[in-house]
């Protein structure tokens, strides 16, 4: 392995040099600093001293290349714009960090073949992997698990361990809300088709709609952004209901710009409903209602179960483990104006590129 040149342009020492130094194997330095407990105390306090001498270094490719273990894992994400991922991604990171692991990032950019690529290049580097809301199909899913030791957060797949929120709990307790302040209309706003939560909430919600007597109806697929947002809100100008809860917050966030632009009031005209309880939900005017998701929790989770395999825990692959939501009360949501009352837009909004499909559910 050619050495790397120092600040005074010499090469700088080599774990190979300090192995020679110290009149041991390679394998016994990079021991040393990676796991001294398994080096005798006076051999690592020696190796340990000629290595300051030489102003040696540990490389964590030598360490790789001598221990087959990097130290390293990935944690891929939909798209690293997102807000929804910022705490996750935080919750990841300090759990890498406590274990003296190091964390790689892949933004798929709401690509399944971008997150393909990028995990192929990485599998041969990481020790192990977690998906955040991927949107690659069950299979591809399957096969990366037989790599290397992996997790799926916020999505279940049949024999593979995966962390996700309580959705239908979640759910749950957004219809129950508007239900208890009257409404019973209800509109959603549906995320990507290939979003696995996106599937369990809106079966979640029609569960609960038909249980409490509302009407239901969908609007989507949507981008899960505010652009996306705003789209909607087109849609939903066209038909209207007294409430909408939207897949995700941006969706819910854009759906606030987009009617605020024509005039309805929320939550005068209309309560909306997020999802997630991203950055930023508590500042914007209304304040958004939202379900609260524990997101450096899931984070620090998802790393947590994967050292375990990594370590040679037997995954729990029956069922995934899962984490509850709350309902956070903001001002985007209050009473109807009177029963069966419909917003009546005053502006216009521009026409999305593609019109969604309506679903309609009667209670």
């Amino acid at each position: 392995m050619a050495a790397s040149a120092g600040s005074d342009g010499r090469a700088a020492p080599t774990i190979y040099d300090v192995a020679r130094a110290a009149g041991v194997a390679a394998s016994t330095v990079s021991r040393a600093f990676a796991r001294p407990g398994r080096v005798n105390a006076d051999t690592a306090g020696r190796i340990r001293k000629i290595a300051a001498e030489l102003g040696y270094r540990t490389n964590p490719v030598d360490r790789a290349l001598l221990s087959g273990r990097s130290s390293m894992i990935a944690l891929a994400i939909s798209d690293i714009t997102n807000p929804y991922y910022f705490e996750i991604i935080r919750g990841a990171q300090a759990a890498a960090m406590e274990a003296g692991y190091t964390m790689l990032f892949a933004d798929a950019q709401e690509s399944d073949q971008l997150e393909r690529e990028a995990l192929d290049r990485a599998v041969q580097t990481v020790e192990g992997i977690v998906l955040a809301s991927t949107r690659m199909s069950d299979t591809s899913i399957r096969m990366m698990a037989k790599l290397r030791p992996l997790i799926v957060l916020n999505r279940a797949v049949a024999g593979v361990p995966s962390v996700v929120t309580d959705h239908r709990q979640g759910m749950w307790q957004a219809v129950d809300h508007l239900h208890g302040l009257g409404h019973r209309h209800i509109t959603y706003l549906a995320g990507p088709e290939a979003a696995w939560s996106d599937g369990i909430r809106w079966q979640a919600l029609r569960e609960a709609t038909v249980e409490l007597g509302l009407r239901l109806h969908r609007l989507g697929p949507y981008p899960p952004t505010v652009l996306g947002g705003v789209a909607a809100a087109a849609d939903y100008c066209r038909r209207p209901s007294s409430a909408v809860i939207a897949y995700n917050d941006l969706l819910a966030l854009g759906l606030l710009r987009g009617l605020s632009a024509v005039g309805v009031r929320v939550p005068q005209d209309v309560s909306v409903v997020g999802f997630d309880n991203i950055f930023g939900t508590d500042l914007v005017t209304p304040g958004l209602t939202t379900l609260a998701a524990p997101l450096h929790l899931l984070g620090h989770t998802a790393v947590q179960g994967l050292l375990a395999l990594i370590s040679g825990a037997q995954p729990p692959v029956d069922k995934p483990l899962t984490i509850p939501t709350r309902l956070v009360v903001r001002a985007s949501t209050d009473q109807p104006r009177r029963p069966g009352s419909v917003p009546t837009p005053t502006g216009g909004i521009p026409r999305p590129a593609a019109k969604p499909v309506g679903q309609e559910q009667h209670g």
